[in-house]
């Protein structure tokens, strides 16, 4: 007797275990499992995933539980080794594994166990769920009776079903024919039919270039035995991907699955959940992952009805947060355009494609900058998962959590700033977590250049967290159970077998940073060991201003720098020693290195307290003296002299006079105009303000204006790309004004009313006294200075005049 009308049609009796194949996070494939579950109310459900996993199921259940969220396996041996089984709230898996916890059915895992997979290298190379590495090397295993690799054999089968129906875009099948589909009256029909399509793939194409698929459809076979002897044929569920069905449908024995299992090698592995993200969701890497769209397939999944409507109404909202002029006839205007476009191409429902290309011509007046939010925001989505605290963790991540919530930092999976304040107790907590995380290799955070002030009191990350961090967690839970001691014993092996003293100096100061106390003796004695041995004074130099940074890092973390201020001023003292001869006979690339050096080693001196029982300023000095010897000697190569005088003149430790005479010499008709132009390019050259003090001494652009007219023809050309790369770094407006006082000439000068001359066009050549004193009441209110009728003029009352001269 036929069922009745609106009744779900039953499955036939003896009709074996019922197989759902499925795309792995396809809303439609999870809305086809829940109804196709409803209907034949199964015993027990087995799902693609590995066997450890049974123990930790049951959380899947927990109301603290929030997808995206995935199963993390690792090695204990090398956590490293790791792979994870993502879920979102629209995979098929999690609506199986929710349904039988709802329905009180036994829910097991059936694919190749973890401690298999993680210690397989053939292949991929890889686990069989998605890899800790986002870029996985190139395959090492072959094809057979080929030559070739596998992965140039391997086939998608659903970009091989697309091109059968004429697509020549699978995503855009599948959603034809499976998202944007209604529910099918039949619930059993879209799996018999997929399941159909993939026997043929599978007879024609075997294992389709994925020979290790073999060995875990075994396993799986294998598995489903069992539930079946225990559970009944017909009792039984399998969620799997829709690329197995074949295989586990196929008449094979118990005796020849388990001789492909055979030798499988081992390791000892653990498995617990993790939060994930929809932009990790988003990546095309590993088993389980690469769809383009979390968000959108979360939108289909999880809207009752209207779907592009409902979608349009968030896009809608979130212009208008980002204040963009969308109001409600732009949403109807657009649901029209998008369903107008659907009936055009021939699709059931307005997809993805169809809804951004109206969303661009309503919304967006055709601009795509725009949509570049939308995608980040709705599309991909900046969604993080949740895990209840009762899942299993390394000690390390329990004590990173427990920092976390007392320091109130939440992980987020969207990137976002924050600038730390290190007198406030919080923010300095906040600061040694987060370096003590980096030294330990969890970039949670990257340090920012910061908005306000550049003092030592604050501080600027980028945060961003990645699911990834979980298994750096796990690795570097070997070095201690909380991040204050992990931190610590890290640097103390790291400080002990570092060769470089760059990168002790460079530990020194991460550690001065993280507050390690109990690790800097170690990494001290190892600085002062390397120090000694190093005679290179590139070495020295390139580690100078990291231990010159650390020194700044007193004032504020309350950390004792004595023993590093020793240290740092006998590298400064052997640099000021071996910096003259290490200079000469340099090429332009050792040159142009060098001169680096010199920049940092100027600005880490400045930084330097003078050594205990030397009188002050005795260490800046010797640095000037220094930088004498260079500017002077011949031998040493022009763009480092140009430098040199350069960094004098700044200081006010060379007159204006002698550095004219010195460039003078330099740009002689007797220098080599290649020569002639490296010292041009040291004293005026990069982001040091050279532009500005040619506009504002004419006589050294004087000189230069001079040199450059006087270059010979055949030499112009050799020293113009020198020139330019100094000239090119400078910004527009002293390039237009520079053009201007060359083009005036040093006698251009225009009369006055009062017969005297200006300077540069549109400015007196003196200073208008009158204009300048208009500036005195808003300095004394900056410097908190009293009123101008409270002083008189004069040497002996001089605030005013002292006031004057600041201004002019």
């Amino acid at each position: 007797m036929p069922p009745a009308a609106g009744a779900t049609p039953a499955r036939p009796a003896g009709s074996g275990p019922l197989l759902l194949g499925v795309r792995h996070h396809g809303p439609g494939s999870a809305r086809a499992v829940q109804a196709a579950l409803d209907a034949a109310r199964p015993s027990a459900v087995l799902i693609e995933g590995p066997p450890e996993g049974d123990a930790l199921v049951s959380l899947a259940g927990d109301t603290r539980m929030r997808p995206p969220v995935a199963l993390l396996a690792h090695a204990v041996d090398d956590p490293g080794r790791a792979a994870f089984w993502p879920l979102a709230e629209f995979s098929p898996e999690w609506v199986a594994i929710r349904w039988a916890l709802a329905h009180d059915a036994p829910v097991r895992f059936i694919d190749l166990p973890a401690t298999h997979s993680l210690a397989l290298t053939d292949g991929d190379g890889t686990a069989d769920g998605e890899t800790a590495d986002p870029d996985p090397g190139p395959d090492s295993g072959t094809g057979p009776d080929s030559g070739v690799s596998a992965r140039a054999l391997r086939i998608d089968p659903l970009a091989v079903l697309a091109e059968a129906a004429g697509y020549d875009d699978a995503e855009r099948w599948w959603e034809d024919v499976v998202e944007h589909r209604g529910a099918a009256t039949d619930p059993f029909a879209p799996f018999d039919a997929v399941g159909e399509a993939m026997t043929a793939l599978r007879e024609e194409y075997g294992d389709g270039g994925h020979p290790r698929d073999l060995v875990r459809e075994a396993y799986m076979r294998i598995q489903l035995r069992a539930a079946r002897k225990e559970f009944g044929d017909d009792r039984v569920a399998v969620v799997c991907g829709a690329w197995h069905v074949p295989a586990l449908g196929a008449k094979t024995t118990a005796t020849a699955d388990r001789a492909l299992l055979k030798g499988l090698p081992k390791v000892k592995s653990e498995m617990t959940w993790v939060p994930w993200t929809h932009h990790r969701l988003a990546r095309h890497s590993g088993y389980g992952a690469g769809i383009d769209s979390p968000g959108w397939y979360g939108h289909l999944f999880g809207a009752p009805d209207r779907p592009v409507e409902r979608w349009m109404t968030k896009v809608a909202g979130l212009l208008r947060d980002e204040d963009q002029p969308v109001s409600s006839a732009h949403v109807i205007e657009a649901v029209r355009l998008a369903e107008t476009l659907a009936a055009m191409r021939g699709r059931p429902l307005a997809g993805l494609t169809e809804t951004t290309d109206a969303i661009r011509a309503v919304m967006c007046d055709g601009s795509d900058v725009p949509l570049g939010l939308i995608r980040d925001k709705l599309i991909v989505g900046d969604v993080l998962g949740e895990v209840p605290d009762s899942a299993p963790a390394v000690p390390l991540q329990r004590d990173l959590t427990r920092l976390q919530r007392s320091l109130r930092l939440k992980p987020e999976a969207r990137e976002r700033d924050l600038d730390l304040d290190l007198r406030k107790e919080t923010d300095a907590g906040r600061s040694r977590m987060l370096h003590r995380l980096r030294l330990l290799g969890i970039n949670w955070g990257e340090p920012a250049a910061g908005r306000g002030s550049t003092g030592t009191f604050r501080e600027s990350w980028r945060l961003r967290w990645e699911p990834e961090l979980y298994v750096r967690v796990a690795e570097a839970g070997v070095w201690g159970t909380t991040v204050l001691s992990a931190a610590t014993a890290m640097a103390e092996s790291r400080a002990v077998s570092a060769t470089a003293l760059a990168d002790v100096t460079a530990l020194a100061e991460q550690c001065l940073l993280a507050e390690l106390t109990d690790a800097l003796p170690v990494v001290m004695t190892a600085l002062a060991d390397r120090a000694a041995l190093d005679a290179d004074v590139a070495h020295l130099a390139h580690a100078l201003p990291a231990l010159a940074r650390s020194l700044r890092y007193g004032d504020v973390r309350s950390t004792d720098t004595a023993a590093l201020g020793e240290v740092a001023a006998g590298l400064a003292e052997r640099i000021c020693v071996g910096l003259p001869p290490a200079c000469a006979a340099l090429d332009a690339d050792g040159a142009a290195e060098m001169r680096e050096h010199i920049d940092s080693v100027h600005t880490a001196i400045g930084l330097l307290p003078d050594a205990p029982g030397r009188p002050a300023g005795d260490l800046a000095g010797r640095w000037g003296a220094v930088l004498r010897k260079l500017a002077a000697r011949d031998t040493v190569p022009g763009v480092i002299r140009g430098r040199a005088t350069r960094l004098l003149l700044d200081d006010g430790r060379l007159p204006e006079d002698e550095a004219a005479r010195l460039m003078g010499l330099a740009l002689s008709p007797a220098t080599p105009p290649a020569d002639a132009a490296a010292w041009i390019e040291g004293f005026v050259g990069g982001a040091s303000g050279g532009g500005m003090l040619l506009v504002h001494d004419e006589r050294l652009l004087g000189l230069v204006d001079t040199w450059l007219t006087g270059v010979p023809d055949g030499s112009f050309t050799d020293v113009l790309p020198l020139l330019r790369r100094t000239f090119s770094a400078y910004e527009p407006g002293v390039r237009r004004t520079l053009g201007e006082l060359v083009r005036r000439g040093p006698a251009g000068g225009d009369a006055r009313s009062d017969g005297s001359e200006t300077g540069v066009p549109g400015f007196g050549a003196g200073i208008d006294e009158t204009r300048a004193d208009a500036v005195l009441p808003v300095l004394r209110l900056l410097l908190g200075a009293p009123a101008a009728q409270d002083f008189a003029s004069g040497p002996e009352h001089g605030n005013d005049n002292d006031l004057a001269g600041a201004a002019r």
